[in-house]
């Protein structure tokens, strides 16, 4: 079967905090259109390694590609907003004082899509998340649940190449944790969208990804094929 165009490349990729390194020559190639779960213990590396895709951090050593694009090394770093991506982060980062719709919408009004279609997209992505009815809403009259859903929502708008997961279910009770897993996968695989998902709770990943990459002390210790919802490996 002819494998699919590869949407991230790592290569040599390393990065230390002072005397600590923290990512010791990272190889790692993404399919364009799979999720990829990072797991590991607390410590392992793999939120570092989401902010260098993120460029929230540049690399100290090694490269960092897009596709055929040279997006960061140790000469350079592509801008985070320049970099096509979506991220979801633990803490929904949702504000407060603006409804739902004007959350979902705030990628589009920085790209200065007119306001029809930014009303159009945001009940699409509304719809897509099950929240068409929420439009209205703030961020407070929702459960955590239905707010890690507008973060969702807001991340996939503006069709991101890529969307990134910092740990993004962590605070929600277990039996939510796995429904929205479910729900966040399924969708997923309907956009198309590649996708890296930092974890530490395996049955997420599971769930979810289509490969986990089991990373301890700063390296790559293992690749899981999931080939099924059991999580067993290939």
């Amino acid at each position: 079967m002819m494998r699919s165009p590869t949407a991230v490349t790592l290569k040599g990729m390393g990065y230390a905090f002072g005397e600590h390194r923290v990512l010791n020559h990272i190889d790692l190639d993404i399919e364009a259109g799979s999720i990829v779960a990072l797991l590991g213990p607390s410590g392992c590396g793999k939120s570092t390694l989401l902010k260098l895709l993120a460029g929230l951090l540049q690399p100290q050593q090694g490269t960092l590609s897009f596709g055929d694009r040279l997006i960061a090394s140790a000469d350079k770093s592509t801008p985070p907003e320049l970099r096509d991506i979506g991220m979801v982060f633990q803490d929904y980062a949702l504000w407060p004082h603006m409804t739902v719709a004007q959350n979902v919408a705030f990628p589009l009004l920085m790209r200065r899509i007119s306001a029809r279609e930014r009303q159009q997209r945001v009940m699409q992505a509304l719809r897509r998340v099950g929240l068409d009815d929420f439009a209205a809403r703030r961020p407070s009259d929702l459960s955590g649940g239905q707010q890690q859903r507008v973060a969702l929502a807001r991340a996939i708008i503006a069709e991101p190449k890529i969307l990134l997961f910092d740990e993004p279910l962590s605070n929600l009770d277990s039996d939510l944790r796995e429904s929205l897993c479910h729900e966040m996968g399924s969708l997923l695989r309907q956009l198309g969208t590649t996708a890296v998902y930092v974890t530490h709770d395996r049955r997420e990943a599971e769930i979810l990804a289509d490969r986990i990459v089991w990373l301890a002390a700063g390296s790559v210790s293992a690749i899981q094929t999931v080939t099924s919802l059991s999580g067993e490996p290939a």
